[in-house]
């Protein structure tokens, strides 16, 4: 389906009213199954999903939690035409409708979004492209393109919606971006290979993954140092804040453990997952971690509190990024 602008002033007309969560589920990007799962948080089970979704390897959700936003980590380009670029595509779910109501092209891989606290825009990394685009979901913008650095990969947001990061996995920095301009403002140093971030509650430290280091990287946005680092061991991958922000969780596939670390005791424990445990989500109002393995589908269900699994959902695909919101 090919975007309208009939279908962008529907859109924006009713995308951002208030809404509660009255039926609260988790969307899973669910990668080579080409669909976006729902996952009944109470059932631990799959309870709908979405097809037609070309290898979804990113995911958002409006903050009302009624729309999904997924990016497809497939690349598309026209043969006949020489210097054609690479599409790829951005797809908006309407979840109580069942169906993609829409989609936007974009150039270049999407690995990971992030969308802004007003949900006016989705950014999408384009490690391609080394650049990051922001989608406008209620205006005439469409889709705009900003170099950050070599293979950006993961993205986070302030709360007052002014600022955003950008890891960017080829040069070892993270790009500080200016939301009011859309200009990178700062190159921040911070080593190795950054991939998946995570903001403190306070916002006055940025957590950086370094998969091919096997740390955590623990940097103060004020100077743009890293403060220390946080062993998780080879292949570590995912990366998240519990809901209180006292615990970061973080995931290596080759150790195969999911590691708390307590920011204020600095106690760390560890919980054995196998196969490869990849992406998580600490999902807010749910006390549980659902962590994602690479190699099996499914999704473990866990307590953090005990440190220990609750449950597991069996999936389809693989699970990469996940959110919060309604069916």
């Amino acid at each position: 389906m090919k975007p309208s602008r009939v279908v962008f002033t529907a859109l924006a007309g009713t995308l951002f009213a208030t809404a509660a969560f009255a039926d609260p589920v988790i969307y899973v990007a669910a990668g080579s199954a080409n669909k976006v799962l729902a996952v009944d948080p109470v059932a631990n089970k799959v309870i709908k999903q979405f097809d037609g979704i070309e290898n979804p390897h990113a995911l958002v959700t409006t903050s009302d939690g009624e729309y999904v936003i997924a990016g497809s980590l497939k690349e598309n380009r026209d043969k006949t035409d020489a210097n054609a670029k690479p599409e790829s595509t951005i797809y908006i779910v309407h979840p109580a409708h069942g169906h993609v109501m829409s989609t936007m092209p974009a150039v270049g891989m999407i690995h990971h979004q992030a969308i802004t606290p007003n949900d006016r825009y989705v950014i999408s990394t384009h490690p391609t492209q080394g650049a990051i685009s922001y989608a406008d979901l209620q205006g005439d913008e469409g889709v705009k393109m900003l170099k950050t650095g070599p293979s950006p990969n993961y993205t986070v947001i302030t709360k007052d919606g002014k600022t955003a990061f950008v890891s960017n996995s080829g040069d070892g920095t993270v790009s500080e971006i200016d939301l009011t301009s859309w200009t990178v403002t700062r190159q921040i140093k911070v080593g190795g290979f950054p991939e998946h971030m995570a903001l403190s509650k306070d916002e006055e430290t940025l957590f950086s993954i370094n998969p091919r280091g096997g740390n955590v990287s623990v940097i103060s946005i004020a100077d743009g140092k890293v403060l220390k680092e946080l062993d998780v061991g080879k292949g570590a991958h995912g990366l998240g804040l519990s809901e209180d922000g006292k615990t970061l969780f973080a995931t290596s596939k080759k150790r195969e453990v999911l590691v708390a670390f307590n920011l204020e005791s600095g106690d760390v424990r560890e919980l054995s997952l196998s196969p490869a445990p990849y992406h998580l989500e600490a999902v807010q109002g749910t006390g549980k971690v659902y962590v994602s393995s690479r190699k099996a589908p499914k999704i473990w269900v866990v307590d953090p509190q005990k440190m220990e699994v609750v449950g597991e959902i069996a999936i389809s695909g693989e699970g990469h990024q996940m959110a919060l919101g309604n069916l």
